[in-house]
């Protein structure tokens, strides 16, 4: 069958155990979300780039000591081997708390995770240092400690005031292979001015600064490399003649002639022909090469990374997701571990930095979330930042009446988050009843040009019983926020009585002189059908932050695993 990009509503764990194949995944990051005492929200920007009052709830702290989690480390333990032993050793230390129910939750997911793996893979995991160090214990007994390759520290942040402390301003990113034989490709940072004012020290006669370079290597050898040069002999000095492959490089670029084919002395005739040659002034040196600050590559990163800034306030990409890491840093993980066609897997993927990150890269990828919001925000970012050239399916998603009503029945919160994603709507406030004042959702829009007001619909979603009342609520509600369309969403099909009283409300005239029902019923078997919220003839439905448009090395469409 046809390979394609997936992006799955579910759990992770449930996910990866019926879905993802054995050694299937070329590179796997996740930052799977922590912090003991903390409710996780996604907060919102208002069309105005104010945050938003409201707070939509994702998820409550996932990790307690529950029946769950105690469920999660009992199935572990059962199993045994390193990954047991290493739950056992917790347990006796942590007890039954939160960062226990943490590890005993991942354990799981981190087995599933080097099972999809394939033996040239490998797996940045993204923490913060409050539980970075039992992580890091976790992963050497599921990927050994043998397969440990860096901490990777990430200044995620400036200066942070934080008393009685240092401020706390790094993430740790902890990076393990499966195998001793593993994609890698090094990656180089910019000199500093001070290694750049220390060694280049030397400026040509077109102004460009360069340093001396050794055109011998250590120890004695036979042949052209040990042949006396313009009376200059490297034998004596216990070296012979090796030109660094940058020198070749530089004078093929500069002549287009290859040096491989002329011997050694020859070779370094020609060297200076070219001016990349520097001859000593006082007797006893030995000639060296010259080589320019404008062709040096870079040095190598280390594993203190501070060049990758935070997501500010007012950065293009920031979609008010609260842990949203900025591209540059997946940009870099995955030119680090992947080849293009490679596929990319992020587990907890919220809103969806790496798998824009690989589809820019023109990898293949396998997200999951296990939020309707998060899965919404993400295919609004796919939509902003690369049109339809990105293909996906979604797997989790309901497709049908009864998939809906399942969904309604087990979650109502994350059924008026689908609901709503459906209609290109962001979700109004909290999942608490009452909390919303009548409003399920918003979707803000301009339709009388560039700087123009901005024009809103609001929403009110139902999954049970529907009647004229409800109409006569919204219709309270559009009076009251000043909006101009209002739509009720349900899972039954409006009554007669609802229709007249939605026709009662009369239309909204835009400046495009187009007539749209100020009230509308939709059902979600409608929308499943296509149906779509009638609003003035624009594209600028400013809902969401909306991504950058995706800067790509190639324009082929890059497909996913084979489905059984």
């Amino acid at each position: 069958m046809t390979a394609e990009n997936l992006l799955y509503y579910g759990d992770n764990l449930d996910v990866l155990r019926r879905h993802v194949k054995d050694e299937s995944v070329d590179l796997i990051y996740l930052d799977p979300p922590f912090n003991s005492n903390a409710t996780y929200n996604v907060l919102f920007s208002e069309h105005s780039g104010e945050r938003a009052a409201s707070q939509i709830k994702a998820f409550e702290d996932t990790w307690r000591w529950d029946q769950s989690a105690a469920l999660a480390y009992q199935e572990t333990v059962e199993q045994g081997g390193r990954v047991a032993d290493a739950l056992l050793a917790f347990r006796t230390f942590l007890s039954q708390s939160d960062v226990m129910a943490y590890l005993a939750m991942m354990a799981p997911r981190l087995v599933e995770l080097r099972r999809v793996l394939k033996p040239t893979g490998s797996i940045y995991l993204h923490c913060d240092p409050t539980a970075s160090h039992y992580l890091r214990m976790l992963m050497d007994s599921v990927f050994g400690p043998e397969h440990f390759l860096s901490e990777i520290v990430w200044k995620r942040t400036s200066a942070h005031s934080s008393a009685m402390r240092y401020g706390p301003v790094h993430d740790v990113i902890l990076f393990y292979s499966k195998t001793d034989t593993y994609v890698w490709h090094e990656q180089l940072g910019p000199y500093e001015q001070e290694y750049v004012d220390a060694f280049f020290t030397h400026v040509d006669e077109q102004g460009r600064r360069w340093r001396r370079t050794d055109l011998t290597g250590p120890g004695v050898r036979h042949g052209d490399s040990a042949l006396p040069w313009r009376g200059f002999d490297p034998t004596a000095r216990g070296r012979h003649w090796q030109p660094p492959s940058y020198f070749y490089e530089k004078y093929t670029s500069l002549t287009g002639i290859e040096l491989a084919q002329f011997d050694l002395i020859t070779r370094l005739e020609m060297l200076d022909a070219a001016g990349l040659v520097h001859w000593p002034k006082k007797s006893g040196g030995m000639p060296q090469g010259r080589r320019l600050l404008e062709d040096a590559k870079g040095i190598p990163l280390q594993d203190v990374w501070v060049d990758i800034k935070p997501i500010h306030n007012i950065a293009a990409e920031r979609l008010g997701y609260p842990t949203q890491k900025p591209e540059a840093l997946l940009d870099r993980i995955i030119s680090a571990s992947s080849n293009p066609g490679d596929v990319v897997l992020d587990p907890f993927c919220g809103c969806g930095t790496a798998i824009a990150a690989a589809q820019k890269a023109l990898r293949h990828w396998i997200g999951i979330d296990i939020t309707h919001l998060a899965i919404g925000l993400i295919k609004h970012r796919l939509l902003s930042a690369f049109g339809y050239e990105a293909k996906y399916r979604v797997i989790g998603e309901p497709t049908d009446l009864s998939g809906a009503q399942e969904v309604a029945e087990n979650d109502p919160f994350q059924f008026q988050a689908w609901a709503l994603g459906l209609c290109h709507a962001r979700h109004a406030g909290s999942s608490k009843k009452g909390a919303d004042k009548g409003i399920d959702g918003r979707l803000f829009f301009h339709d009388e040009g560039a700087g123009s007001s901005t024009k809103q619909i609001i929403f009110s979603i139902k999954a049970g019983h529907t009647g004229s009342a409800h109409v006569r609520e919204l219709i309270g509600v559009l009076d009251r926020e000043k909006a101009q369309i209002g739509v009720l969403i349900s899972l039954q099909s409006p009554t007669k009585d609802m229709r007249s009283e939605a026709a009662s409300a009369g239309y909204y005239l835009s400046p495009w002189g187009t007539k749209h029902p100020r009230i509308q019923l939709l059902t979600i078997a409608e929308l499943l059908r296509g149906a779509r919220v009638d609003y003035p003839p624009t594209q600028a439905n400013v809902t969401f932050k909306r991504a950058p448009r995706a800067a790509r090395p190639g324009d082929e469409q890059l497909g996913l695993l084979e489905e059984d």
